[in-house]
C-alpha cells in the first residue's frame, strides 16, 4: 500500500507565486508554513545576495538542500522551494518522497513582469534580464516537471484562487482517491 505523503512543496520559477500562495495555502488547511529562503536567511543572518556573494552558488545550494532535508522532516507542512531547489538530483528524490510537489508554471513574459529588473535576485544581476530568464527556464523546466505530481498554472494573476485551486487538490489527493484527476504524473 503506498502512504500518502504528509507535506506539500511549492516548486516554480522565481516570480511563480510560490512564497505569495504558500502562507495562503497552509493558512486554507491548517498547516505549518516554510519558506526555505527565509529559513536559510534567518539562519545564517544574510539575504540570499550575501549568501551567494559569500560562498557562491554552490554554497548557496548546499545551505538550500540541508534546509529542504529538515523542513521536509515533519509532517503537515507548505513548504515554498526556491527556483533552483530542482538543481539537485538528491533535491528532486526528496521532495517525491517526502511531499505532494505541486509546480506554479508561468510563462516567461510572467516571470520578467513579476520579477522586473531582477533587483535583490543574484542569478539575475545581468544586463539582459530577460535573455537570463529564458537560459534559467530552459534548464529547470523540465526538472519541475520531474519533482511535480501536479502542475498549477502560476500565470493568473490571483493568488487565492491559485492557493485554493490546490488546496482542493491536496484534499482530492488526501482524502479521495489518491490519484486525482489533476496529477500531472
Amino acid at each position: 500500500m503506498v502512504t500518502k505523503k504528509e507535506n506539500i512543496a511549492l516548486v516554480g520559477f522565481m516570480g511563480s507565486g510560490k512564497s505569495t500562495v504558500g502562507p495562503l495555502l497552509a493558512s486554507a488547511l491548517g498547516m505549518d508554513y516554510v519558506d526555505l529562503d527565509e529559513m536559510i536567511t534567518e539562519r545564517t543572518g544574510m539575504d540570499i545576495a550575501e549568501i551567494f556573494e559569500l560562498e557562491g552558488e554552490e554554497g548557496f545550494r548546499e545551505r538550500e538542500s540541508e534546509a529542504l532535508k529538515e523542513a521536509l522532516a515533519g509532517g503537515n507542512r507548505v513548504v515554498s522551494c526556491g527556483g533552483g531547489v530542482v538543481l539537485r538530483d538528491e533535491n528532486l528524490e526528496l521532495l517525491r518522497r517526502r511531499a505532494r510537489v505541486f509546480y506554479l508554471r508561468v510563462s516567461g513574459e510572467t516571470a520578467l513582469q513579476r520579477l522586473g529588473d531582477g533587483e535583490g535576485r543574484p542569478l539575475l544581476a545581468e544586463e539582459d534580464v530577460a535573455a537570463r530568464v529564458g537560459e534559467l527556464m530552459a534548464v529547470r523546466g523540465g526538472r519541475y516537471l520531474v519533482a511535480a505530481h501536479e502542475v498549477v498554472d502560476g500565470d493568473r494573476e490571483n493568488p487565492e484562487e491559485i492557493a485554493e485551486e490546490i488546496a482542493e487538490r491536496w484534499r482530492k489527493y488526501r482524502y479521495g482517491s489518491g490519484a486525482g484527476s489533476t496529477s500531472s504524473t
